[in-house]
């Protein structure tokens, strides 16, 4: 793997644009070990809200809060960075009513960061996809396409796993089994791809100082396939659930059940101590039905990374259990 070597009186300088999330996290984590690529690496992070007292702050030189969306408040609060990163990694998405307002607040946040960074001089727009990943060193963009992503944080839009254990805890912990099967025959059986974030966050880094990665897009996968089936099956050894065969049931509505538990996981999120959270606020059951009614395999490959020199790969099933324990850690769920 190409491997460059930068000057260590002039280190690089990250800027991570939605930090707190999933990715933003691995991606933090990954720039500041001491294998990273071309490091030792200066990292700032930013976010909308406040810093959440889950994250760990020692991961970053600065953390900045403020609203990409505002013009304004970005133009108030990324002056001092200005002239000084040398790449964002943009791991932030708003997520509105339609596709077509989702393309335009995107590329305005992208805009408004850009254009502080690059002191007033920057108009780009991004590349579509659900990781938008633009550079400022040698003026490079490299576009990234994961697939579903699994990682800790309270902060993820979607975030498929955080769910599944939400769900776990709160219906099942009565009877120790699961409720009837929240998705089709077909989904449950066949093959899916995921993107662990600690996957994510290394061919993030890779393509950032790669040149051969210049201006590319690749598709970001663990490199193995699974069935919902399995995964299933996993979180129900972690948690202690009685696993039993496909219940396909006309008459479960996963996202009627999970809007129902509001108030048992207030309870739950009191009772244990656990980090503030609203039900609404870190499930996405809608998104999860919807890949669980799938008709078709959900598969991508990662040839492209390879033929270009990136390697990294996770085992999705022995990556589960360590990301429910590291959500535990950081006390998101009990």
């Amino acid at each position: 793997m190409e491997k460059p070597v930068p000057d260590p009186r002039q280190p690089f300088v990250a800027l991570i644009v939605g930090v707190t999330c999933m990715a933003g996290l691995s991606l933090a984590e990954a720039l500041k070990s001491p294998k990273a690529l071309a490091g030792p690496w200066k990292v700032y992070g930013s976010a909308f809200r406040p810093m959440p007292t889950w994250f760990p702050s020692s991961v970053l030189d600065k953390y900045i809060a403020f609203d990409a969306t505002d013009a304004g408040d970005t133009a108030d609060k990324l002056p001092p960075f200005s002239g000084k990163v040398t790449h964002v990694f943009w791991v932030a998405i708003q997520d509105r009513e339609s596709e077509h307002v989702n393309v335009t607040v995107n590329a305005t946040t992208l805009s408004n960061v850009l254009h502080v960074l690059n002191g007033g001089r920057c108009s780009r727009q991004p590349h579509h996809g659900s990781d938008r990943h633009p550079t400022l060193h040698g003026s490079r963009e490299v576009v990234r396409t994961p697939s579903i992503i699994i990682g800790a944080s309270s902060r993820s839009r979607y975030s498929t796993l955080l769910t599944l254990a939400v769900a776990a805890n709160m219906g099942c912990r009565n009877r120790r089994r699961q409720e009837p099967s929240f998705g089709n025959r077909y989904a449950w059986e066949h093959f899916c791809d995921i993107s662990d974030a600690r996957v994510l966050a290394e061919q993030q880094i890779w393509a950032a100082v790669t040149d051969g990665a210049k201006n590319q897009a690749f598709n970001c996968t663990n490199g193995d396939f699974f069935t919902w089936k399995s995964v299933w099956k996993k979180l129900c050894d972690i948690f202690h659930l009685e696993f039993i065969t496909f219940e396909e049931s006309k008459n479960f509505d996963f996202v009627e059940f999970m809007t129902e538990k509001s108030r048992v996981w207030d309870e739950i999120v009191e009772k244990n101590g656990l980090y503030n959270t609203k039900l609404e606020e870190i499930t996405c059951p809608m998104a999860l039905k919807t890949v669980l009614h799938f008709m078709f395999q959900h598969v991508c490959s990662m040839n492209k990374s390879r033929e270009f020199g990136f390697f990294g790969y996770a085992h999705t099933l022995k990556s589960i259990p360590l990301w429910v324990e590291r959500l535990r850690h950081m006390k998101i769920i009990p």
